[in-house]
């Protein structure tokens, strides 16, 4: 992926940047500009933001699954006062797996009746860890780890559409078929690049994330064989489900 490989680029110039920085100057309107006061405007509530993400699978978990596309939100939470240490937060998913289908809304009614058939196999997770990283600078290079949960799951949907002119009312029906839970623990690299500084800044995020999701079962695309009976038999699969994500998104200081 061309994204990747930008990412990694941007990542391994984030030390050479803040080594070149001119300290004195760089984020001052005028270079007599008082240090303390520019530290003491820093945000105190901490940091928001989401992000796109892309997963590629890791592993043995690669034998079965390609990898997805997803998101992200995390809250990190400054423990020192100069910005270095923080807490952080973070949850998100990715669907891995998707089948879209128009069947009969029962076998009784023949083809009379048809509705929208959706399965959607996905993973989430959520974990908390230290993160560290340089305060000030062009890019901010940063690194953390966390500890959590991830859950694999495939639901799925049917929906019935009616539209008559400016009339519209969709009804819709979810079922989980199958689903598992597993400890999940991994770290990550990254960089903030800065748009908007201040109390309240706005930086752009790229970084990439290894999360070991363990030994879990989990259903793919075609997993789900539905019986003229009207019952449907699972063909599940387990295996380790480790991931590495690269994600792009935006991080906003909360002043409190």
């Amino acid at each position: 992926m061309r994204f990747r490989y930008a990412l990694l680029a941007a990542l391994m110039a984030a030390p050479a940047a803040l080594a070149a920085q001119d300290d004195d100057c760089e984020y001052y309107d005028d270079c007599d500009y008082d240090r303390r006061e520019y530290h003491e405007k820093r945000p105190t509530g901490g940091f928001a933001g989401g992000s796109f993400t892309i997963a590629e699978t890791q592993g043995e978990f690669s034998d079965y699954v390609e990898g997805g596309l997803g998101g992200t939100l995390h809250y990190m939470h400054s423990l020192d006062p100069n910005g270095w240490l923080a807490l952080r937060v973070d949850g998100g998913f990715i669907i891995y797996g998707h089948e879209r289908q128009t069947v009969p809304l029962s076998p009784t009614l023949g083809g009379r009746i048809l509705v929208d058939l959706t399965t959607s196999n996905s993973i989430a997770w959520i974990g908390v860890g230290p993160q560290i990283g340089a305060p000030d600078g062009t890019l901010r290079p940063y690194a953390n780890g966390y500890a959590g949960y991830s859950y694999m799951a495939t639901t799925s949907s049917v929906s019935n559409t009616y539209d008559y002119d400016d009339y519209y009312d969709e009804n819709e029906f979810t079922t989980t078929n199958f689903d598992d839970w597993s400890f999940s623990y991994g770290g990550g690299v990254g960089v903030y690049i800065p748009v908007r500084r201040g109390p309240q800044p706005v930086s752009i995020d790229l970084g990439l994330r290894y999360h070991n999701n363990g030994e879990t079962e989990y259903l793919r695309e075609g997993d789900i064989q539905d019986n003229d009976d009207g019952t449907v038999t699972l063909f599940p699969v387990r295996s380790d489900t480790d991931l590495l994500t690269f994600h792009i998104g935006v991080s906003i200081g909360i002043t409190r």
